[in-house]
């Protein structure tokens, strides 16, 4: 293979030397400096929605851990059914669930280089009994769904995902897409520039766990890793610099 400077400075990326080129004394933690809140803050007056919990779910599924890892794959077709309240807690609660807060610490269900967690979960709700369409955004300390925006009806939002998705329409006759944004400062606060590599492999953790808990409640997903970076920031109005989109998944039920 000729030399391709692109794909060497690519091919760094994945590994960890860079981790030797770091000043941590130089951090912001190392300096004192306080660390960002775990989730983006909201209005009080914001609509807030409360999701079930562990204790609460009786009927969303009986597979067990070795079935659900075998019958694991990528699917890209979904049943016109929407999806329950208390399914789309469990997928929340899979992925970005909180089990213990101390302070400016969460122990999650998923793991996190040095416990940063620099995710934001949002829903793109298409199909989902008892919400509306639109965007919200999943508070992992409380539990709770944050009603952020409708972008049209459901149909529309469909298209509108379907587009940023670079025409993988497939994506909007889901009955909700999990859009992951990083916010990447949570994670430089400790690691400096040695973070990014990091971000991406707890991307996959998440992902990952989706996976695993779509199969439980006999649901679909599959993996999004391409698409239009401006309007899918756009989709979810962050603002593509200190939180932008790093992946997504559409999730609905199978036959």
């Amino acid at each position: 293979m000729r030399e391709d400077k692109g794909i060497e400075k690519y091919r760094y990326f994945l590994k960890d030397s860079l981790r030797f080129k770091v000043d941590f004394s130089k951090t912001d933690q190392s300096r004192g400096v306080k660390p960002p809140p775990i989730e983006k803050p909201y209005s009080d007056e914001s609509k807030r929605i409360k999701l079930s919990k562990p204790e609460d779910w009786k009927n969303i599924g009986d597979m067990s851990i070795i079935e659900a890892i075998k019958s694991r794959k990528s699917r890209r077709k979904y049943l016109d059914k929407a999806m329950s309240l208390e399914e789309v807690s469990f997928l929340l609660w899979a992925t970005q669930g909180v089990r213990k807060h101390i302070g400016n610490i969460a122990l999650r269900n998923v793991p996190s280089a040095g416990n940063r967690h620099a995710f934001e979960t949002y829903l793109c709700v298409l199909k989902v009994s008892g919400l509306d369409a639109g965007i919200y955004r999943y508070l992992p300390l409380e539990h709770e769904l944050l009603f952020e925006f409708r972008k049209g009806n459901r149909e529309e939002l469909a298209e509108k995902i379907g587009i940023a998705a670079l025409g993988q329409y497939f994506v909007g006759s889901s009955a909700l897409v999990f859009v992951w944004a990083a916010i990447p400062y949570r994670t430089e606060w400790r690691y400096g520039i040695a973070s990014h590599k990091v971000i991406a492999i707890d991307a996959g953790h998440v992902c990952q766990n989706l996976y695993a808990a779509c199969e439980y409640i006999n649901a679909g997903t599959c993996a999004i890793a391409a698409y239009d970076q401006e309007l899918m920031d756009a989709l979810v109005q962050v603002d593509g610099k200190e939180e932008y989109v790093i992946y997504l998944a559409p999730v609905g039920k199978i036959g």
